[in-house]
């Protein structure tokens, strides 16, 4: 396998010295470096949203937490992936609108604008920062701990960590995002191919696929139902899960930029559709390899899963070709993000442009530095980390979409709303709070409420002059000594 792993580590280092060399011919200004000069085509697009969309935790997190929770990851996971290829098209339509009458750099800089103070740029950057550096961290730390499972003593986790910020760090700043979306197609390729062709060995394992679920029922016949044998799929989880989700498109700045870029709507139109088409058969071909795990691997720690079923249990081909997209994965997400973090601070930023490109290069150093630590101190729950940050940023949707779909500007209760949530939410998550109100969740109580005080203070807004002419209000304006005769 060492011999195929040099061979293939050799030809995806080369891709990327070519990507990063062909986008830099392309770079001739800012906004080409920073926003690829918005001409993505629909393969190319759904290459680089899927590289973003599914990462590290798709071949390392998500084969584990189907084998541990069973088939109900693969239904959620389903209805999600169809479900957000529809908002994709509805939020693109909308994004792209509102970016067509300004200048667009980024959805800080946009809310600013549609709430009309810096405040509500503010608030949408300080949550993207909190809730996606730890979503960076987990790509991160998951390939350092399976590289560190499967070369021994070799590198510790923290230098393989060090090792692929390093990487991102050096094509990203050199090509842009033009480097990152090549990156992108190639991650996405690889991923595809290794997981289709390991679910393939393991469904001829068990001989076909009903002797496969045969199989797993013998073992455990909870893992075919839900909520699954530890409980974990509730009505609840699976909802407040499902809204994480489907909101990216809302809420994902990296997710955004990819939207913001591409040639024309007819182009996004597609693309999501084929996003949507990539994503069951990923997630499908994901659920063998689960369960292929829970019967031959019950007992085993999840790292002696994961390289059993990626690695040795493979030809020695595929088993390299498994490491290299793995990296490739944790690369390519990572400075996504890490890239459009960077994006959204210089939306906030004015003066020169090459004092506002310096000042962006050294954000996107500081946040992968923070990714960094972060993913040294992680644990290694990856699929329910990932889940903590999708949920995290989906608070903020309402106040986006607020500012989106309205054609005034909204009022500064909804922003103190969002941030009261998000406040909350992170407090939860420190262990301060308990994570149910009674007997609901406290992350979906939180989005209900945001969302609840959001649609009513459009409301009010938009029918303002409706409202003063009522009785009752006048009565209140009365009672309070503000009533004057006309």
């Amino acid at each position: 396998m060492i011999y195929w792993l040099w061979i293939l580590g050799g030809i995806y280092v080369g891709a990327l010295v070519l990507a990063t060399l062909g986008a830099r011919g392309k770079n001739s200004s800012a906004d080409e470096f920073m926003m690829t000069g918005s001409d993505l085509g629909i393969v190319v697009g759904c290459l680089t949203v899927a590289a973003t969309l599914f990462s590290t935790f798709t071949l390392l997190g998500m084969p584990d937490f189907f084998r541990t929770h069973g088939v109900g990851a693969w239904i959620f996971l389903g209805v999600s992936d169809a479900v957000l290829a529809f908002m994709l098209i509805w939020v693109g339509t909308h994004l792209r609108r509102r970016a067509a009458e300004r200048e667009f750099r980024g959805i800080a800089g946009m809310m600013c604008e549609l709430y009309g103070t810096r405040w509500a740029g503010y608030l949408y950057l300080i949550g993207v920062f909190i809730f996606l550096i730890p979503y960076v961290a987990i790509q991160i730390r998951g390939v350092g701990i399976f590289m560190e499972a499967i070369f021994p003593g070799f590198i510790p986790v923290w230098g393989w960590a060090l090792l692929i910020v390093v990487t991102l760090l050096i094509y990203s700043s050199l090509g842009g995002l033009q480097a990152i979306v090549y990156a992108d197609a190639i991650q996405g390729t690889i991923m595809l191919t290794v997981v289709l062709v390991i679910a393939y060995g393991c469904i001829a394992h068990f001989g076909s696929l009903q002797d496969m679920f045969e199989s797993v029922r013998l073992t455990s016949h909870s893992l075919l139902s839900v909520p699954g044998p530890k409980g974990l799929f509730t009505a609840q989880f699976l909802f407040a899960s499902f809204l994480g989700l489907i909101l990216m498109p809302v809420t994902q700045p990296q997710m955004i930029t990819r939207v913001i870029i591409m040639k024309d709507q007819r182009s996004l139109n597609r693309m999501a559709v084929m996003l949507g088409f990539f994503a069951m058969l990923l997630v499908l071909a994901i659920l063998p390899i689960g369960m292929y795990g829970a019967v031959e691997y019950a007992d085993a720690s999840t790292s002696q899963f994961l390289s059993s079923v990626l690695i040795y249990d493979q030809p020695p081909l595929l088993g390299a070709a498994a490491i290299i997209g793995l990296i490739a994965a944790a690369i390519s997400t990572s400075d996504s993000q890490l890239f459009a973090l960077g994006n959204e601070v210089r939306s906030l930023l004015s003066g020169p442009e090459i004092t506002i490109m310096r000042k962006t290069k050294v954000t996107i150093i500081t946040f992968a530095a923070a990714s960094l630590v972060v993913a040294i101190l992680a644990n290694d729950q990856l699929v329910l980390l990932a889940r903590v940050s999708l949920v995290g940023t989906a608070l903020m949707a309402p106040f986006i979409l607020a500012g989106l779909l309205t054609s005034r500007a909204q009022g500064v209760e909804i922003i103190l709303v969002s941030a009261g949530c998000l406040l909350v939410f992170l407090v939860s998550l420190l262990g301060f709070l308990p994570d149910m109100v009674g007997s609901i969740r406290l992350d979906l109580l939180l989005l209900m409420v945001a969302s609840g005080v959001t649609a009513l203070s459009v409301f009010v807004r938009a029918n303002l002059e409706v409202i003063k002419s009522h009785p009752i209000w006048l009565v209140l304006r009365f009672k309070s000594g503000k009533f004057r005769k006309s």
